[in-house]
Protein backbone atom coordinates (compact mmCIF):
# COMPACT_ATOMS: atom_id res chain seq x y z
CA UNK A 1 0.00 0.00 0.00
CA UNK A 2 1.33 3.56 -1.24
CA UNK A 3 2.04 5.79 2.11
CA UNK A 4 0.11 9.14 2.15
CA UNK A 5 3.95 10.82 1.01
CA UNK A 6 3.85 8.65 -2.15
CA UNK A 7 0.89 9.88 -2.99
CA UNK A 8 1.14 13.27 -2.83
CA UNK A 9 4.89 13.54 -4.70
CA UNK A 10 2.76 10.82 -7.51
CA UNK A 11 -0.28 13.82 -7.45
CA UNK A 12 1.93 16.73 -7.85
CA UNK A 13 4.06 14.55 -10.16
CA UNK A 14 1.13 14.10 -12.20
CA UNK A 15 -0.55 17.36 -12.50
CA UNK A 16 1.74 18.91 -14.79
CA UNK A 17 1.56 15.96 -17.26
CA UNK A 18 -2.23 16.83 -17.16
CA UNK A 19 -1.86 20.43 -17.99
CA UNK A 20 0.29 19.24 -20.93
CA UNK A 21 -1.89 16.38 -21.65
CA UNK A 22 -5.06 18.49 -21.62
CA UNK A 23 -3.50 21.38 -22.96
CA UNK A 24 -3.92 23.33 -19.72
CA UNK A 25 -1.04 25.31 -19.39
CA UNK A 26 -2.26 28.78 -19.99
CA UNK A 27 -3.80 28.09 -16.21
CA UNK A 28 -0.84 28.54 -14.45
CA UNK A 29 -0.56 32.08 -15.79
CA UNK A 30 -4.15 32.83 -14.65
CA UNK A 31 -3.78 31.14 -11.51
CA UNK A 32 -0.75 32.97 -10.79
CA UNK A 33 -1.75 36.55 -12.12
CA UNK A 34 -5.63 36.33 -11.19
CA UNK A 35 -6.56 33.49 -9.08
CA UNK A 36 -4.00 33.46 -6.24
CA UNK A 37 -4.85 37.00 -6.11
CA UNK A 38 -8.30 36.77 -5.00
CA UNK A 39 -9.31 37.83 -8.57
CA UNK A 40 -12.01 35.55 -10.40
CA UNK A 41 -12.14 37.50 -14.03
CA UNK A 42 -9.53 39.91 -15.86
CA UNK A 43 -8.98 43.02 -13.50
CA UNK A 44 -8.24 46.79 -14.10
CA UNK A 45 -4.06 46.76 -13.47
CA UNK A 46 -3.42 43.52 -14.63
CA UNK A 47 -1.47 44.66 -17.87
CA UNK A 48 1.58 44.91 -15.21
CA UNK A 49 1.70 40.98 -15.04
CA UNK A 50 1.65 40.84 -19.06
CA UNK A 51 4.34 41.51 -21.63
CA UNK A 52 3.12 44.36 -23.46
CA UNK A 53 3.63 46.45 -26.96
CA UNK A 54 3.63 49.93 -26.48
CA UNK A 55 0.90 52.33 -29.15
CA UNK A 56 3.23 55.26 -29.16
CA UNK A 57 1.81 58.47 -28.78
CA UNK A 58 3.02 62.17 -30.33
CA UNK A 59 2.58 65.57 -29.94
CA UNK A 60 0.41 66.02 -27.33
CA UNK A 61 -3.04 68.03 -28.39
CA UNK A 62 -4.44 68.52 -24.95
CA UNK A 63 -8.39 69.09 -23.89
CA UNK A 64 -9.65 72.16 -23.64
CA UNK A 65 -11.25 73.18 -20.26
CA UNK A 66 -14.99 74.32 -19.90
CA UNK A 67 -15.16 77.55 -18.05
CA UNK A 68 -18.14 75.81 -15.67
CA UNK A 69 -15.38 72.99 -15.41
CA UNK A 70 -16.18 71.05 -12.32
CA UNK A 71 -18.75 73.44 -11.35
CA UNK A 72 -21.70 71.28 -10.14
CA UNK A 73 -21.47 68.37 -7.95
CA UNK A 74 -22.07 64.88 -8.03
CA UNK A 75 -25.67 63.67 -6.84
CA UNK A 76 -25.74 61.65 -3.90
CA UNK A 77 -27.15 58.84 -6.40
CA UNK A 78 -24.31 58.88 -8.74
CA UNK A 79 -21.44 59.29 -5.49
CA UNK A 80 -23.22 55.99 -4.30
CA UNK A 81 -22.89 54.08 -7.40
CA UNK A 82 -19.51 55.61 -8.14
CA UNK A 83 -18.80 54.03 -4.19
CA UNK A 84 -20.39 50.88 -5.33
CA UNK A 85 -19.44 49.88 -8.24
CA UNK A 86 -16.11 51.29 -7.44
CA UNK A 87 -15.59 53.65 -10.54
CA UNK A 88 -12.15 54.70 -11.10
CA UNK A 89 -12.79 57.62 -13.58
CA UNK A 90 -15.98 59.92 -14.56
CA UNK A 91 -15.63 62.18 -17.51
CA UNK A 92 -17.76 64.38 -19.33
CA UNK A 93 -16.45 66.26 -22.23
CA UNK A 94 -19.15 68.99 -23.91
CA UNK A 95 -18.50 70.78 -26.88
CA UNK A 96 -14.65 69.20 -26.87
CA UNK A 97 -13.94 70.85 -23.56
CA UNK A 98 -13.90 69.00 -20.46
CA UNK A 99 -16.70 70.00 -18.36
CA UNK A 100 -16.74 67.93 -15.19
CA UNK A 101 -14.35 64.84 -14.36
CA UNK A 102 -13.75 62.84 -11.14
CA UNK A 103 -11.43 60.26 -9.92
CA UNK A 104 -11.68 57.71 -7.56
CA UNK A 105 -9.75 54.82 -5.62
CA UNK A 106 -5.89 56.52 -6.41
CA UNK A 107 -6.60 57.57 -9.58
CA UNK A 108 -6.08 60.86 -11.41
CA UNK A 109 -6.28 61.89 -14.52
CA UNK A 110 -3.39 59.93 -16.16
CA UNK A 111 -4.01 57.20 -14.51
CA UNK A 112 -4.32 54.27 -17.07
CA UNK A 113 -6.40 50.95 -16.83
CA UNK A 114 -7.70 47.94 -18.95
CA UNK A 115 -9.36 49.04 -21.73
CA UNK A 116 -11.20 45.63 -22.22
CA UNK A 117 -13.24 45.08 -24.72
CA UNK A 118 -13.40 48.66 -26.19
CA UNK A 119 -10.34 47.97 -27.87
CA UNK A 120 -12.33 46.30 -30.20
CA UNK A 121 -13.63 49.41 -31.69
CA UNK A 122 -10.16 50.72 -31.93
CA UNK A 123 -9.56 47.33 -34.05
CA UNK A 124 -12.31 48.31 -36.24
CA UNK A 125 -11.11 51.42 -36.67
CA UNK A 126 -8.27 49.92 -37.96
CA UNK A 127 -10.30 47.84 -40.67
CA UNK A 128 -11.91 51.33 -41.59
CA UNK A 129 -8.39 52.86 -42.19
CA UNK A 130 -6.71 50.12 -44.01
CA UNK A 131 -9.62 49.83 -46.51
CA UNK A 132 -9.20 53.47 -46.87
CA UNK A 133 -5.16 53.37 -47.26
CA UNK A 134 -5.99 50.29 -49.64
CA UNK A 135 -4.71 47.21 -47.75
CA UNK A 136 -7.87 45.56 -47.82
CA UNK A 137 -10.29 45.66 -50.88
CA UNK A 138 -13.34 46.54 -48.95
CA UNK A 139 -15.77 44.98 -46.47
CA UNK A 140 -16.74 41.81 -48.44
CA UNK A 141 -12.75 40.95 -48.84
CA UNK A 142 -12.52 37.18 -47.72
CA UNK A 143 -10.76 35.96 -44.63
CA UNK A 144 -9.27 33.37 -46.64
CA UNK A 145 -7.10 35.74 -48.64
CA UNK A 146 -5.20 36.31 -45.22
CA UNK A 147 -5.34 32.95 -44.11
CA UNK A 148 -5.96 29.73 -45.86
CA UNK A 149 -7.44 27.98 -42.59
CA UNK A 150 -10.86 29.53 -43.31
CA UNK A 151 -10.77 28.57 -47.37
CA UNK A 152 -13.11 25.54 -47.28
CA UNK A 153 -17.17 24.89 -46.86
CA UNK A 154 -18.59 28.21 -44.44
CA UNK A 155 -15.31 29.16 -43.69
CA UNK A 156 -14.78 30.06 -47.48
CA UNK A 157 -17.78 32.63 -47.12
CA UNK A 158 -16.42 34.60 -44.07
CA UNK A 159 -15.45 38.01 -44.66
CA UNK A 160 -13.79 40.30 -42.74
CA UNK A 161 -16.84 42.60 -42.66
CA UNK A 162 -18.51 39.36 -40.61
CA UNK A 163 -15.34 39.72 -38.07
CA UNK A 164 -16.02 43.28 -37.33
CA UNK A 165 -19.71 42.89 -37.16
CA UNK A 166 -20.16 39.69 -35.12
CA UNK A 167 -21.33 37.48 -37.39
CA UNK A 168 -18.55 34.87 -38.07
CA UNK A 169 -20.57 32.23 -37.20
CA UNK A 170 -17.08 30.85 -35.67
CA UNK A 171 -17.01 28.17 -33.19
CA UNK A 172 -15.87 30.24 -30.23
CA UNK A 173 -17.80 30.71 -26.58
CA UNK A 174 -17.51 33.49 -24.68
CA UNK A 175 -17.93 33.12 -20.89
CA UNK A 176 -15.66 35.53 -18.50
CA UNK A 177 -16.06 33.29 -15.03
CA UNK A 178 -14.86 30.06 -16.21
CA UNK A 179 -10.92 29.14 -16.36
CA UNK A 180 -11.50 26.15 -19.23
CA UNK A 181 -13.42 28.59 -21.21
CA UNK A 182 -11.78 29.83 -24.60
CA UNK A 183 -12.22 33.23 -23.54
CA UNK A 184 -9.75 32.76 -20.59
CA UNK A 185 -7.28 30.46 -22.75
CA UNK A 186 -7.33 33.47 -25.06
CA UNK A 187 -6.46 36.06 -22.24
CA UNK A 188 -3.76 33.60 -21.06
CA UNK A 189 -2.36 31.78 -23.83
CA UNK A 190 1.38 32.72 -25.22
CA UNK A 191 0.61 31.92 -28.68
CA UNK A 192 -3.41 33.47 -29.34
CA UNK A 193 -2.69 32.89 -33.13
CA UNK A 194 -2.23 29.34 -32.76
CA UNK A 195 -5.40 28.86 -30.62
CA UNK A 196 -7.72 31.16 -33.01
CA UNK A 197 -6.67 29.31 -36.33
CA UNK A 198 -7.66 26.05 -34.44
CA UNK A 199 -11.25 27.44 -34.39
CA UNK A 200 -13.65 26.41 -37.16
CA UNK A 201 -16.93 28.21 -39.06
CA UNK A 202 -19.98 26.07 -38.00
CA UNK A 203 -22.70 28.41 -39.36
CA UNK A 204 -23.01 30.49 -41.98
CA UNK A 205 -20.94 33.76 -41.68
CA UNK A 206 -22.73 37.25 -42.03
CA UNK A 207 -26.51 36.25 -40.96
CA UNK A 208 -26.86 37.06 -37.54
CA UNK A 209 -25.48 38.49 -34.65
CA UNK A 210 -22.95 36.94 -31.86
CA UNK A 211 -20.94 38.41 -30.10
CA UNK A 212 -17.63 36.71 -30.09
CA UNK A 213 -14.28 37.74 -28.80
CA UNK A 214 -12.32 35.66 -31.47
CA UNK A 215 -13.52 37.80 -34.04
CA UNK A 216 -11.78 40.87 -33.41
CA UNK A 217 -8.48 38.81 -32.76
CA UNK A 218 -8.59 37.19 -36.07
CA UNK A 219 -9.68 40.42 -37.37
CA UNK A 220 -6.40 41.84 -35.78
CA UNK A 221 -4.23 39.21 -36.75
CA UNK A 222 -5.71 39.97 -40.58
CA UNK A 223 -4.98 43.87 -39.73
CA UNK A 224 -1.48 42.47 -39.33
CA UNK A 225 -0.69 41.15 -42.43
CA UNK A 226 -2.68 43.03 -44.81
CA UNK A 227 -0.70 46.47 -43.47
CA UNK A 228 2.61 45.01 -42.96
CA UNK A 229 2.87 46.22 -39.54
CA UNK A 230 2.00 45.68 -35.89
CA UNK A 231 -1.44 46.32 -34.71
CA UNK A 232 0.29 48.48 -32.14
CA UNK A 233 2.10 50.23 -34.90
CA UNK A 234 -0.77 50.82 -36.72
CA UNK A 235 -3.27 52.19 -34.09
CA UNK A 236 -0.37 54.73 -33.45
CA UNK A 237 0.48 55.96 -36.60
CA UNK A 238 -3.48 55.90 -38.36
CA UNK A 239 -5.39 57.70 -34.70
CA UNK A 240 -3.04 57.22 -31.52
CA UNK A 241 -0.26 59.89 -33.05
CA UNK A 242 -2.75 62.17 -35.01
CA UNK A 243 -5.41 62.23 -32.36
CA UNK A 244 -2.24 63.99 -30.05
CA UNK A 245 -3.21 61.34 -27.04
CA UNK A 246 -1.10 62.17 -23.91
CA UNK A 247 -0.14 58.56 -22.55
CA UNK A 248 2.06 55.67 -25.03
CA UNK A 249 -0.05 53.32 -24.06
CA UNK A 250 0.79 49.52 -23.17
CA UNK A 251 -1.13 47.24 -25.57
CA UNK A 252 -1.30 43.41 -23.78
CA UNK A 253 0.90 40.66 -25.71
CA UNK A 254 0.10 36.19 -25.58
CA UNK A 255 4.30 36.77 -24.98
CA UNK A 256 7.31 38.55 -26.21
CA UNK A 257 7.96 35.33 -28.14
CA UNK A 258 5.19 35.39 -30.64
CA UNK A 259 4.41 38.96 -30.08
CA UNK A 260 0.60 39.02 -30.93
CA UNK A 261 -1.61 41.78 -29.25
CA UNK A 262 -4.73 40.86 -27.36
CA UNK A 263 -6.66 42.38 -30.50
CA UNK A 264 -9.95 41.64 -28.91
CA UNK A 265 -9.21 43.23 -25.25
CA UNK A 266 -6.49 45.56 -23.14
CA UNK A 267 -5.37 48.53 -24.03
CA UNK A 268 -4.37 50.39 -21.12
CA UNK A 269 -4.56 53.87 -21.40
CA UNK A 270 -6.59 57.39 -19.61
CA UNK A 271 -10.12 58.34 -19.34
CA UNK A 272 -8.95 61.18 -21.24
CA UNK A 273 -7.49 59.60 -24.00
CA UNK A 274 -10.25 56.97 -24.20
CA UNK A 275 -12.46 59.82 -25.11
CA UNK A 276 -10.40 60.71 -28.72
CA UNK A 277 -11.82 57.89 -30.65
CA UNK A 278 -15.40 58.87 -29.54
CA UNK A 279 -14.56 62.58 -30.65
CA UNK A 280 -13.23 61.25 -33.89
CA UNK A 281 -16.20 59.67 -34.62
CA UNK A 282 -18.28 62.05 -33.49
CA UNK A 283 -17.02 64.49 -36.40
CA UNK A 284 -17.27 61.76 -39.30
CA UNK A 285 -13.53 60.95 -38.96
CA UNK A 286 -12.08 64.19 -39.24
CA UNK A 287 -9.29 65.74 -36.46
CA UNK A 288 -7.97 69.05 -36.75
CA UNK A 289 -9.43 69.38 -40.49
CA UNK A 290 -7.26 65.99 -41.24
CA UNK A 291 -9.84 63.03 -42.59
CA UNK A 292 -8.49 60.25 -40.56
CA UNK A 293 -10.96 57.85 -41.66
CA UNK A 294 -13.53 57.56 -44.05
CA UNK A 295 -16.70 59.28 -43.44
CA UNK A 296 -18.61 56.44 -45.09
CA UNK A 297 -16.69 53.82 -43.08
CA UNK A 298 -18.39 55.76 -39.92
CA UNK A 299 -21.85 55.84 -40.66
CA UNK A 300 -22.07 52.17 -41.59
CA UNK A 301 -20.13 51.44 -38.22
CA UNK A 302 -22.97 53.03 -36.19
CA UNK A 303 -25.56 51.73 -37.86
CA UNK A 304 -26.90 48.49 -36.97
CA UNK A 305 -26.17 45.74 -39.37
CA UNK A 306 -28.84 43.13 -38.56
CA UNK A 307 -32.87 43.69 -37.22
CA UNK A 308 -32.66 41.45 -34.48
CA UNK A 309 -29.66 43.18 -33.27
CA UNK A 310 -30.31 47.09 -33.30
CA UNK A 311 -27.61 47.10 -30.52
CA UNK A 312 -24.81 46.61 -32.83
CA UNK A 313 -22.83 48.23 -35.47
CA UNK A 314 -19.32 47.46 -36.98
CA UNK A 315 -17.20 47.37 -33.69
CA UNK A 316 -19.71 50.08 -31.70
CA UNK A 317 -22.64 49.74 -29.40
CA UNK A 318 -25.75 51.44 -30.41
CA UNK A 319 -28.44 52.83 -28.04
CA UNK A 320 -31.85 55.18 -28.39
CA UNK A 321 -32.17 56.52 -25.47
CA UNK A 322 -34.55 59.37 -24.61
CA UNK A 323 -35.11 60.16 -28.44
CA UNK A 324 -31.06 60.46 -28.13
CA UNK A 325 -29.01 58.20 -30.63
CA UNK A 326 -26.10 57.09 -28.90
CA UNK A 327 -23.00 55.27 -30.00
CA UNK A 328 -20.51 53.93 -27.38
CA UNK A 329 -17.86 51.40 -26.54
CA UNK A 330 -17.55 49.06 -23.69
CA UNK A 331 -15.51 46.92 -22.03
CA UNK A 332 -15.52 43.95 -19.34
CA UNK A 333 -16.35 45.57 -15.86
CA UNK A 334 -18.16 48.67 -17.25
CA UNK A 335 -15.49 50.24 -19.16
CA UNK A 336 -17.32 52.99 -21.51
CA UNK A 337 -16.91 55.69 -23.38
CA UNK A 338 -20.37 57.01 -24.15
CA UNK A 339 -21.45 59.36 -27.48
CA UNK A 340 -24.49 60.98 -27.82
CA UNK A 341 -23.65 63.48 -31.38
CA UNK A 342 -27.22 65.69 -30.52
CA UNK A 343 -25.82 67.32 -27.71
CA UNK A 344 -21.98 67.11 -28.64
CA UNK A 345 -21.49 65.06 -25.41
CA UNK A 346 -19.08 62.43 -24.49
CA UNK A 347 -18.90 60.18 -20.97
CA UNK A 348 -16.30 57.75 -20.21
CA UNK A 349 -16.84 56.02 -16.97
CA UNK A 350 -14.02 53.44 -15.93
CA UNK A 351 -14.28 51.20 -12.81
CA UNK A 352 -14.22 47.65 -11.61
CA UNK A 353 -18.13 46.57 -11.13
CA UNK A 354 -21.44 47.01 -13.40
CA UNK A 355 -24.82 46.31 -13.02
CA UNK A 356 -25.98 43.28 -15.49
CA UNK A 357 -27.91 43.96 -18.76
CA UNK A 358 -31.13 45.75 -18.19
CA UNK A 359 -34.49 43.11 -18.74
CA UNK A 360 -35.47 43.46 -22.34
CA UNK A 361 -32.05 45.88 -23.23
CA UNK A 362 -28.34 45.01 -24.40
CA UNK A 363 -27.78 47.95 -22.08
CA UNK A 364 -26.66 47.38 -18.37
CA UNK A 365 -28.71 49.70 -16.13
CA UNK A 366 -25.68 51.60 -14.82
CA UNK A 367 -25.27 52.71 -18.69
CA UNK A 368 -28.19 54.91 -18.62
CA UNK A 369 -27.48 55.88 -15.13
CA UNK A 370 -24.70 57.32 -16.01
CA UNK A 371 -26.01 58.75 -18.99
CA UNK A 372 -28.67 60.29 -16.60
CA UNK A 373 -26.11 61.49 -14.44
CA UNK A 374 -24.28 63.63 -16.68
CA UNK A 375 -27.38 65.76 -17.84
CA UNK A 376 -28.02 66.49 -14.48
CA UNK A 377 -24.02 68.12 -14.32
CA UNK A 378 -24.37 69.91 -17.20
CA UNK A 379 -27.85 71.25 -17.15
Amino acid sequence: MLSKKKVVIATLLLIPICFYVFDLGYLIKAIKIGYLKGHTTAFLSDYIHFDNDIIEAGDYQPWPISDSYNSKNESEKLIELNNTKQTTSYLIIQNDSIIFEKYYLGYHKDSISNSFSMAKSFVSAMLGKAIMDGYIKSLDQPVSDYFEEFSEGKAANLTVGDLSSMSSGLNYVEEYYSPFSLTARSYFTEDIKSLILDLEVVEEPGQKYKYLSGDTQLLGMILEKATGQTLSKYLSESFWKPMGTKISAPWQLDSKENNMVKAFCCIASSARDFARVGKLYKQHGKWNGVQLLDSTFIAKSITPKFSNAPFYGYGWWLANYKNKEIFYTRGHLGQLSIVIPEDDLIIVRLGNFISGEEEGSAHSKDFYTYIDEAYNIIK
